[in-house]
């Protein structure tokens, strides 16, 4: 059974919390009104990218909007634990649901690294909206097929295939035309 943490509660409270207006926000993150509002009602995540912008304008962690609790030491994340899901819409209307994140280390505190799985379902939408964010990626391919727009080049992989790459320069990550891919994500964020 998959539930859906509810990130854009928790955006909204972080920028009450600090007397941060909507407008301001806007402005400090380079997203619109309207985004930040769809945003905050959860009817709308957005890829990475504009949720990394939207933690720098409110001076928090990424991860801060994913996290279950704060442990200190390490953290193990059971197979069985891969339930709980954040749905991101990757940057196309039509598709609410063309990626499911599951994040690998809710529980560790102080992170920078943000290691997910992720189930990007097939589509054929070719008309991507690049993004771009401080930090590196690093993605190694479980199953199915992927593509990444990475700045004026693409990059098809396969099963067993790996990209590590700047996420300062725009991109996208989708399936490959039609397919569908379960990857292993790793993003760093420098805070």
């Amino acid at each position: 059974m998959t539930h859906n943490t509810l990130v854009g509660q928790k955006i909204k409270g972080f920028r009450e919390s600090k007397n941060i207006s909507i407008e301001d926000m806007a402005e400090r993150s380079g997203l619109s009104v309207a985004q930040i509002e769809s945003i905050e009602n959860d009817e709308h995540l957005p890829s990475l990218g504009p949720l990394i912008k939207v933690a720098r304008a409110l001076g928090v962690r990424l991860g801060t909007f994913l996290d279950d609790n704060d442990e200190l030491g390490p953290v193990v994340c059971r197979a069985e634990e891969h339930n709980s899901s954040i749905s991101f819409s990757n940057g196309t209307a039509d598709a609410r649901k063309h990626m499911e994140y599951f994040s690998l280390a809710k529980e560790k505190a102080g992170r920078h690294m943000e290691p997910f799985i992720i189930d990007i379902q097939a589509s054929e939408e070719r008309n991507f909206k690049l993004s771009a964010h401080e930090g590196e990626e690093f993605i190694y391919v479980l199953s199915g097929e992927l593509e990444i727009e990475y700045g004026k080049e693409k990059y098809t992989l396969k099963e067993g295939d790996s990209i590590y790459y700047d996420s300062i320069v725009e991109h996208h990550v989708h399936g490959a035309e039609g397919k569908a891919a379960k990857i292993l994500a790793l993003v760093y964020i420098p805070f």
